[in-house]
């Protein structure tokens, strides 16, 4: 985040907002599957909710990203406030967060699982994740044993280039604009984070929803 406060609203490219189309949803989940990504496909938002409260353990430390998606889902709620997971957002709820700021910087890089969302999905199966702070970047990469990235239709796009375009012109301003009414700060892309592959098999899982959640 950046120190101004001012209101000014970004333009927003909005095509970038429509589901794509079941092909599209079936290349990418075949290009994720080839560069050792988990896949698994379903209709609805809610349907992402209770695949991810199943296949998220409920003995280890759970870590979720701040995400539109999973707030937008219900996902953000589950986890760390139902008391069913070991949540460390939860655990962390009374700190003094700046206090107490290299326990929390290492605990939220290192969780057992992750849980979050990407900005875009490649056809060719590339994972594209943009952040002001790269705090969510860390467990993406390598930091968490597992994770799992829920995504919504309108985040797929055809190539690289088009998904760093999103990035800039539709991403970005949603989450300036967000940010500004949440905090009063406007919001930055500081850190780009590109999963190209996971090597380590089972460890990254991608729910694909068919319809629109999230920015």
């Amino acid at each position: 985040m950046t120190e101004s406060t001012t209101s000014e609203l970004l333009p927003v490219d909005d095509s970038f907002g429509i589901p794509v189309s079941a092909a599209s949803i079936d290349r990418a989940a075949d290009a994720l599957s080839a560069n050792g990504f988990t896949v698994r496909i379903v209709d609805t938002a809610a349907d992402a909710r209770r695949l991810v409260n199943e296949i998220l353990p409920t003995d280890k430390t759970v870590f979720t990203s701040t995400s539109e998606t999973l707030r937008l889902i219900g996902i953000t709620e589950d986890v760390d406030g139902s008391g069913r997971f070991m949540s460390v957002r939860a655990s962390q709820a009374a700190w003094d967060l700046r206090a107490r700021y290299d326990e929390v910087r290492r605990t939220r890089s290192a969780p057992d699982v992750v849980v979050g969302s990407v900005h875009a999905v490649t056809e060719d199966g590339r994972l594209a994740t943009a952040s002001a702070s790269g705090s969510q970047l860390a467990p993406y990469a390598s930091g968490a044993a597992r994770a799992v990235w829920v995504v919504g239709a309108q985040k797929i796009v055809p190539d690289l280039e088009t998904a760093l375009r999103r990035i800039d012109s539709y991403s970005y301003p949603k989450e300036d604009t967000r940010a500004q009414q949440a905090y009063g700060q406007r919001s930055v892309v500081a850190k780009i984070l590109i999963s190209s592959r996971e090597v380590v098999p089972g460890r990254a899982t991608v729910v694909l929803v068919r319809e629109a959640i999230g920015f």
